[in-house]
């Protein structure tokens, strides 16, 4: 029986399970098909679990009459698996990304889901951008899988007028780093697309306040 050691030392592509159908080039209206499936079931999860009503300050200062808390949603092992299967499926033709990344705290659950799925088949790592750098370790405001001059995207669970995004944007660009695109979760439509656009990076969400509220 071979070591421990010899058995951790073996390539990623030995260990890897053989991809599932579903990563590989399935017909367009099988992914179409499998991907409405998804984000019904998830917009189901986000409604019951995530969707508050009252009055609510925002991090931009403004006051809404609802707000979204997706982390009873990230940390919902079905809620999880469906993001992870969701932007997985976005991320599949997005061969010249190195890595993905974003802000603490909301983005790390996204990310962490995402990299975990991503092993059955291409794999993408990870990395977080802090909000402050730690004052002890290595002391560095980017922790993960981040190589400076890398092509990223950038996850967010929430967006409303994209500032906190745009810490982590400024963070890796910073370090040389080509944003390719922004995911998030929720876009609230309160000027992020806009505001994103003006840096030259597309907003990509899963769901608007149209289709939580509507």
């Amino acid at each position: 029986m071979p070591s421990r050691a010899a058995m951790i030392g073996r390539s990623g592509a030995a260990q890897r399970p053989a991809a599932r159908e579903t990563d590989a080039a399935a017909p367009a209206p099988a992914r179409d098909a499998a991907r409405a499936q998804a984000k019904a079931r998830l917009l189901e999860i986000i409604k019951a679990k995530s969707l508050l009503k009252g009055r609510f300050t925002l991090v931009s200062g403004a006051v809404s009459d609802y707000y979204l808390d997706m982390k009873p949603t990230m940390f919902d092992p079905e809620g999880a698996h469906l993001v992870a299967e969701i932007v997985c499926d976005l991320l599949a033709d997005e061969r010249d990304v190195d890595a993905i990344g974003g802000l603490e705290l909301g983005a790390v659950p996204i990310i962490t889901a995402v990299c975990a799925r991503s092993w059955l088949g291409r794999p993408v790592a990870g990395f977080v951008v802090r909000k402050e750098i730690k004052d002890h370790g290595t002391e560095q405001k980017i922790d993960g899988n981040f190589k400076p001059n890398s092509t990223v995207i950038l996850f967010d669970d929430v967006t409303t007028k994209g500032g906190s995004v745009m810490r982590a944007v400024r963070a890796v660009r910073g370090r040389g780093a080509r944003v390719a695109k922004i995911i998030t979760l929720v876009d609230r439509l309160e000027g992020a697309s806009e505001n994103l656009g003006k840096e030259g990076i597309e907003l990509v969400a899963l769901y608007t306040t149209r289709d939580l509220l509507g």
